[in-house]
């Protein structure tokens, strides 16, 4: 037993010894910042001058006085209810379509599936050109077939957001490619029941596809959520936030005052809103999907 003990002992040693860089990453680039941020939140802090404690002045400042803190909610927000669904019922649609036994099918989900691992920068630039008023070739389109003078997208409060919605669908295969490992794990028995029944195909998506996929639309909801409101690229290279801060992003705003303004101790205080917003649309949506999401070892 003595033996036993020791060489579990043993044991025990070599797994945390295994586990210490795992550890020492966590604590120095993840833990520590965390720790750190909210130390710097409860500071005025400019890296130029020391630091000085106001404890809740950075949040009764961003909630009570700062009205550019109201229109990066509202831009995000906006974007966030546009992106989400379109991004789950397009990415949805599209694996419907590429989940057909047609020949060079692999191909066309790769040539869907590659958009969504460029650059976004690159990404960025290209949709810049296509949204210019004067030679961008969404307008030359609009015009060219339907005989409509496009807008200024980028440069209007009225389209900026819907452009970088539409921008956003420029990525959707990646959900493609999920929703089509879903689609694949559907057995093909419920189907074959189904059409002995006398469902049609309608039917069949109603009530064999859709409740089958949802723990998959749960998780692209899921990821879509967090991914919005983390954006940053598009409205940084595209727009700086313009205009008059229509496109000014949550995320963009925390970017302007950690580094172009140097209020790192009021970045800080808005990262960590970003935070619990992040989390309560988490909560609220794993709350929910008792009501919707079908787990089908949940039901046996």
């Amino acid at each position: 037993m003595a033996r036993l003990s020791k060489l579990k002992r043993q044991e025990m040693f070599i797994g945390y010894l295994c586990l210490l860089p795992w550890l020492l990453g966590f604590i120095v680039v993840t833990a520590g910042p965390i720790i750190a941020s909210f130390i710097l939140s409860l500071l005025k802090y400019d890296m130029a001058h020391p630091a000085v404690f106001i404890g809740l002045q950075n949040y009764k400042t961003m909630f009570f006085e700062d009205p550019l803190f109201w229109k990066s909610l509202k831009a995000t927000s906006y974007y966030t209810l546009l992106v989400v669904p379109l991004s789950v019922i397009g990415s949805l649609l599209i694996a419907l379509l590429m989940n057909q036994n047609l020949r060079f099918m692999n191909l066309f989900r790769t040539i869907f599936y590659l958009p969504s691992v460029l650059s976004g920068v690159a990404v960025a630039l290209l949709w810049s050109w296509v949204f210019n008023r004067d030679f961008g070739v969404l307008n030359y389109l609009l015009d060219r077939f339907f005989g409509i003078l496009g807008p200024n997208w980028l440069g209007t409060e009225e389209w900026v957001i819907p452009a970088l919605a539409i921008m956003a669908l420029w990525g959707v295969g990646g959900g493609m490619v999920i929703f089509l490992a879903g689609l694949q794990g559907i057995p093909t028995q419920l189907y074959e029941a189904a059409e002995i029944d006398g469902a049609n195909s309608w039917q069949e998506f109603w009530k064999i596809t859709i409740p089958l996929l949802t723990p998959t639309i749960f998780y692209q909801l899921i990821i879509g959520i967090i991914g919005t409101w983390q954006t940053f690229t598009q409205a940084y290279i595209m727009t700086q936030g313009g205009p008059n801060y229509a496109s000014l992003f949550y995320v963009l705003y925390v970017y302007f005052n950690a580094f172009v303004w140097f209020k790192m101790g009021y970045a800080c205080a808005l990262a960590w809103i970003l935070f619990m917003i992040i989390l309560i649309c988490t909560v609220l949506v794993f709350r929910s999907s008792s009501y919707w999401v079908y787990y089908e070892a949940e039901r046996r």
